[in-house]
């Protein structure tokens, strides 16, 4: 924490140093992301019920208050908000089958992730299992120094849950099936490449775009090379995203995978002042998609009310 504290106030102390433009087209770039991104899952919602009316405006305000939720709670707890808003809002959908397609909308994202970590591990960037348990700032690699008694652990939960599933077998069914309602685009692989791919493809390559102007305002190496660096330890911070946003578990990676370049003190500068500037766009989006839709609510409801009245 220590570190992060002094990379915070390096971040202040530059602030007035950062190239203003590229920060904005980077800013921009992620902003579109989320679009395309929000765009994808709304096609595979529409998928899973093809008979109910699923608007984009709608799904596009659920996934960005989960998102915003997602950079101040560990966990990824963002997500379970974006779930009840979509809920609410998508006639007759189900809390498994969303979660379902949500899964289904990843099925890129881990394609993508995969070859970006191939890619690191095959020009021997990405720190091996003999570095990561001695990397600064990261403190929830305990599975690594304590392989032993993980296994027990690990062990023991499954039991617990052969067991729940042997006792709730027929729930667990019925359940599955709203599970496979939720893969249905899956199934006509034309509409998944159609109209899911193409979205999904454009929010990594918007992500990419805004890591490369990125990396131009904080005056560092802004090449296609180092924008896949970064991302590829976004990628391991959010696979394990036990901290808000990821902080911490990302600065870490990038001190090493960044340190031919610049001093530890100005990657962590860099990290910590791009961290805080997407926390605080998803955060605002959030808040604003959030203020909108109760707004929103409260309207129909008092519209309701006042038919009520009048009948």
């Amino acid at each position: 924490m220590a570190e992060l504290r002094q990379a915070i106030e390096a971040f202040l102390d530059g602030f007035t140093e950062i190239a203003w433009l590229p920060f904005a087209f980077a800013v921009c770039c992620h902003v579109g992301r989320l679009v395309a991104r929000s765009r994808a899952w709304r096609n595979v919602i529409s998928g899973a019920y093809p008979e109910a009316e699923v608007r984009w405006s709608q799904v596009f305000g659920g996934y960005v208050a989960g998102v915003g939720a997602n950079a101040l709670l560990p966990g990824r707890g963002g997500d379970l908000l974006r779930l009840y808003i979509v809920r609410h809002r998508v006639e007759g959908s189900s809390y498994p089958t969303l979660a379902a397609t949500m899964l289904a909308d990843s099925i890129f994202d881990l394609f993508a992730s995969s070859l970006l970590l191939g890619w690191a591990i095959a020009i021997g960037i990405f720190p091996g299992s003999n570095v990561l348990p001695d990397l600064p700032a990261i403190d929830w690699l305990w599975v690594f120094k304590n392989p032993h008694q993980a296994l027990v652990i690990f062990g023991f939960v499954l039991a617990i849950a052969l067991v729940v599933f042997g006792l709730t077998f027929h729930q667990i069914s019925a359940f599955w099936e709203r599970v496979r309602q939720g893969f249905a685009i899956l199934r006509t692989p034309r509409e998944y490449l159609t109209h899911v791919v193409p979205w999904d493809a454009l929010d990594w390559a918007l992500r990419l775009t805004a890591i490369f102007f990125f990396l131009k305002a904080f005056g560092l190496p802004a090449t296609p090379y180092y924008a896949c660096v970064y991302q590829v330890a976004g990628s391991l911070s959010t696979a394990l995203p036990l901290t808000p946003g990821g902080i911490g578990t990302e600065q870490a990676l990038l001190v090493y995978l960044f340190s031919d370049v610049a001093a530890a003190s100005k990657i962590l500068s860099f990290s910590v002042g791009v961290k805080l500037t997407i926390m605080t766009v998803n955060v605002t989006l959030g808040l604003a998609a959030l203020l909108l839709m109760i707004g929103s609510v409260r309207w129909r409801h008092r519209v309701a009310a006042e038919d009520m009245q009048t009948s």
